[in-house]
């Protein structure tokens, strides 16, 4: 595939994600919003229908007033007068509005537009979600009164919709009065409200795909131009990246030299010196001279060893000779034995050779993961893991020592870390470092075969 075709499609099908996703979040968030103004309205519409039904009622009580205030507790003739009063009652443009008088034990004693229901005891009286109505209201009017929302037959059209009522107690008979008014109109206000709501985002939503649309275009013109700009500063880095190189390399130079200058040179300066010395002695038959060749003897040895360490460390002979694993266990080994941290090892490696510059560069991530982890982690454990997947090798290394913030490092991150980071941009790997203050750190690090196959 050409490469302006990828940035093509690198620009577009990001942006086509984002668009859809703002897109339908705003769709949301409006259906949202629209939702929570149609709930708002819809209980000013129940606000509105508990005013005019306590007005209903306070109409009814002044109309009884003057009867209910002369009689006594069993005047029948009132009661009678004050039954007919509240029949004849009705409100409405269908009169579907009128009230209802009931005893404490659920007796109906006044029903306008159910006059079967007169004299029955409706107390268990359930409506169709299971609602003990009566029983609802009378526990309402022994409270001093409220409201309570039921299903009920509707007189004009005989069907069962939502009602609201509300009920108080008339305390000289022990009489519950109500009235209620059906909500079936605010049923309807409410699902215009919301067609049309849903209209208009709809409305919106393709002006919005229009407008999104245009951006796009223009978003992908300019991402193919900066996506352009950025492969020349790429180009850029990976020179700045084999500078740094170079000078790593001047730099380990320059410590081998010294290390060579300030160690071997001396050790062997110094068994030059036991030599002569003892050259002296045995010359005029002195025997003390053994002794100066048995010291110069233990400081050419140490000479020796200063040799091979220098020698391992700027190529481990194990990782010529035996392989990647047989280096690892060494350095490992040693590692334990010197700090005393416990190991986890998991290492599944295919049997045929790694690519150089991977073997090399897995085996010096380890050997800085080690040395950092022996300088600055103050862990107990590490766990190592080093396995192929596809053609990725995968390298992970977790402790639990102090941890770190990772914000922090990237902006005074160390040689030894900017190095590891840096091999492994060279060769084109992963590279992850996960940790926190506390909780131990992750180095995590993928390096492709095939890259290593054609740089090798």
């Amino acid at each position: 595939m050409p490469l302006k075709v990828k940035i093509l499609l690198l620009s577009l099908i990001p942006m086509l994600l984002v668009t859809s996703a703002v897109a339908w979040i705003g769709m949301n968030q409006a259906r949202q919003l629209s939702e929570d103004e149609i709930h708002l309205f819809e209980e000013n519409l129940l606000a509105s229908k508990k005013r005019e039904l306590k007005n209903y009622v306070s109409l009814a009580l002044t109309s009884i007033a003057h009867i209910v205030n002369n009689a006594g507790p069993n005047d029948e003739e009132a009661k009678r007068e004050v039954k007919r009063i509240l029949t004849d009652m009705t409100f409405g443009q269908d009169k579907d509005g009128y009230f209802f008088v009931y005893t404490l034990d659920g007796t109906n004693l006044v029903h306008p537009t159910l006059p079967h229901l007169v004299g029955q005891n409706l107390y268990d009286l359930q409506d169709g979600r299971g609602d003990y109505v009566i029983r609802n209201l009378l526990s309402l009017a022994g409270q001093g009164g409220g409201f309570h929302q039921y299903l009920w037959q509707k007189p004009s059209n005989q069907e069962y919709v939502e009602k609201i009522s509300y009920v108080l107690k008339l305390e000289k008979w022990d009489w519950m009065l109500g009235t209620g008014l059906y909500l079936d109109d605010i049923t309807r206000d409410v699902a215009k409200i919301r067609e049309q709501v849903n209209r208009n985002i709809r409305n919106t939503f393709f002006t919005v795909v229009v407008i999104m649309s245009v951006a796009v275009l223009l978003v992908v013109l300019l991402g193919i131009a900066i996506n352009l700009h950025e492969n020349r500063l790429a180009d850029s880095r990976l020179r700045l990246l084999a500078h740094r190189s170079i000078l790593a390399n001047v730099a380990d130079r320059r410590r081998f030299s010294r290390e060579l200058h300030d160690g071997i040179n001396q050790l062997m300066v110094s068994v030059l010196y036991r030599i002569e010395l003892a050259q002296r002695k045995l010359r005029n038959h002195d025997q003390s001279g053994l002794e100066d060749l048995e010291q110069g003897y233990g400081v050419l040895n140490e000479a020796i060893q200063e040799v091979r360490r220098i020698s391992h460390d700027l190529r481990p002979t194990l990782l010529d000779d035996l392989g990647l694993k047989a280096a690892l266990d060494g350095l490992l080994s040693r590692f334990s034995e010197r700090t005393g941290i416990r190991l986890k090892i998991d290492m599944r490696l295919p049997d045929i050779p790694l690519p150089e510059d991977v073997e090399i560069t897995l085996y010096r991530l380890v050997q800085e993961g080690l040395t950092n982890v022996e300088k600055h982690a103050d862990a107990s454990w590490l766990n190592l893991g080093l396995w192929r997947q596809g053609n990725v090798v995968w390298l992970r290394l977790q402790d639990n020592g102090r941890g770190f913030d990772t914000e922090v490092l990237e902006r005074f991150e160390g040689i030894g870390l900017r190095n590891m980071r840096e091999r492994v941009e060279l060769l084109g790997g992963e590279f992850k470092l996960i940790s926190k203050p506390g909780q131990g750190a992750i180095l995590l690090v993928g390096l492709s075969l095939q890259q290593g196959l054609s740089s090798s």
